[in-house]
């Protein structure tokens, strides 16, 4: 995998509006909630995210390979900045409300462990975020990144991508890592070239 994370570069115009599209998606996903505390994992080196909710959160706890400096020095965020098979081990213990996994679980080797650990993190009354490219996205984001390079390391992040989701692949692993099928919501959104997840602890 990269070491370097998502945005150390200048991001294209095409991620700049997709990273738009899942902060407008994570703020619906978190509704009214406030006083949170906020796990991403990948949460890209300018943290855009956990930004977006900031409002709504006390804690907000970033892993990925770089994080910006300046995002570092908010007394609000923790960056953990360890590849994510060190991270998570790190949190042991620790109860998280909202847990962000934004275009990570495609990157993974073992998606299902990194659920269960989730799962086991998050709070009674926590809130698991996903969101995964689908396989139509596999087209057109193999297009944009290899053919036509609209993609900023689109090559780099393509030639690292593991799996690609319908409901019917991110279902059962969800299942599988503990969580309740009553309490599993997808959806597709970017025109159907993400799927969405919004998976409650109970």
């Amino acid at each position: 995998m990269d070491r370097n994370s998502f945005g150390t570069s200048n991001l294209s115009l095409i991620d700049r509006f997709g990273t738009w599209l899942s902060r407008r998606t994570i703020r619906r996903s978190i509704g009214s909630r406030s006083g949170l505390i906020v796990l991403e994992v990948g949460c890209g080196y300018s943290a855009k995210n956990l930004l977006a909710i900031q409002d709504r959160a006390i804690k907000m706890v970033g892993c990925d390979f770089n994080i910006d400096p300046e995002i570092k020095k908010l007394k609000e965020f923790e960056a953990i900045e360890q590849p994510f098979e060190t991270a998570l081990p790190m949190l042991k213990g620790r109860s998280f409300d909202v847990i962000m996994l934004i275009s990570v679980l495609e990157h993974l080797s073992d998606p299902l462990e990194t659920l269960a650990v989730c799962n086991r993190m998050l709070a009674p009354s926590g809130r698991l975020l996903i969101n995964v490219p689908t396989w139509t996205g596999k087209y057109f984001l193999e297009l944009a990144a290899f053919r036509l390079g609209l993609s900023s390391n689109g090559k780099i992040e393509m030639d690292d991508h593991k799996m690609y989701y319908g409901k019917r692949d991110l279902w059962p692993l969800l299942v599988r890592s503990g969580f309740i099928p009553s309490r599993i919501h997808l959806r597709y959104h970017k025109f159907g070239l993400n799927l969405f997840a919004v998976v409650d602890k109970s």
